[in-house]
């Protein structure tokens, strides 16, 4: 009989593409999964993995087989459903992607909240951008995302998939302090037009709005830096090297270097929590997300 354990690892393997993500998907070290899959190995007779360069690609027995493992982690998951469902309480364990300055200004609050009401439950985040949580949960790696969108790019929301809202972060323009800007209180965005800008890289969902958002006002605007880390960011511009739209959340205390300036409309982008329909009966998510809904308020005006 095939084990459970190295069909989720293939799985994790299938879905993302090296040992060394599915492990940190799953928890685990990356020698455990390659001694799961070869065990695997061994029980099927059959090769499963083979050397791609520095990588590894899936044998087409392979793609076979991951395809039949989802097919059972879904039973077993809707199996478990119904049990945490007939106890009525969170409990299990839970995984939950959520982009990163939501995972540093958000989730320790609502994970440490979680372990003091439901001990029962074991809830464990990983730090993940918003698409790749979406379709994470969408093929079952994780049960729970806390993904944004801004209001020129609704958020996609795959068939099978739930969401509910959990509320708006407001975002600034950070500029370095001795700049002309630094003593407005607000500035609108055709203001603009003439400066450096520092940005995440292309692909990701603040980097996209900020170039939609200002072509759509007339002009191309002028990127000379790009970081992924909101605090690197933060960091360019106090060395007065450009100006950055950064979000509230998780941005922490801006150092004295820097100056937040009101944009005229104010960026919102807005957090949802996704779950599979199929779960959406377990009491740990719809505790999660409650809890998410519950702690946003505080957490939105601390960030104020």
């Amino acid at each position: 009989m095939l084990d459970l354990g190295r069909l989720r690892a293939l799985h994790a393997v299938a879905v993302h593409g090296s040992v060394g993500a599915a492990a940190a998907s799953l928890g685990f070290t990356p020698s455990a999964v390659s001694q799961q899959i070869a065990k695997l190995e061994r029980e099927t007779r059959t090769t499963l993995l083979e050397r791609q360069g520095r990588g590894v690609r899936l044998t087409d027995e392979a793609r076979q087989l991951a395809g039949t493992a989802e097919k059972l982690l879904s039973i077993v998951e809707e199996a478990e459903v119904r049990l945490e469902e007939r106890r009525g309480l969170p409990a299990g364990r839970l995984s939950i992607g959520c982009f990163a300055s939501a995972a540093r200004g958000l989730m320790p609050r609502a994970l440490a909240e979680l372990a003091v009401r439901h001990p029962a439950l074991d809830a464990r985040l990983t730090e993940v951008d918003p698409h790749v949580s979406i379709d994470l949960v969408a093929r079952g790696m994780i049960d729970l995302a806390v993904a944004h969108d801004w209001d020129i790019a609704p958020l996609p929301t795959p068939p099978g998939v739930e969401q509910a809202v959990i509320g708006d972060d407001l975002c600034d323009v950070l500029v370095p302090r001795g700049h002309p800007l630094a003593a407005r209180a607000t500035v609108r965005r055709e203001e603009l037009a003439d400066e450096r800008w520092i940005t995440q890289p292309p692909g990701t969902v603040c980097h996209d709005w900020l170039i939609q958002t200002l072509r759509a006002t007339g002009y191309e605007p002028h990127v000379v830096h790009q970081a992924e880390e909101n605090h690197t960011q933060v960091a360019l511009v106090a060395a007065g090297l450009g100006i950055a739209m950064v979000p509230r959340l998780g941005r922490g205390a801006l150092p004295p270097e820097v100056t937040p300036v009101r944009l005229d409309p104010m960026p919102r982008r807005r957090l949802h929590a996704l779950w599979r329909a199929g779960a959406a009966r377990r009491p740990a998510i719809r505790e999660t997300v409650r809890m998410l809904q519950e702690l946003w308020p505080r957490v939105a005006s601390s960030t104020g």
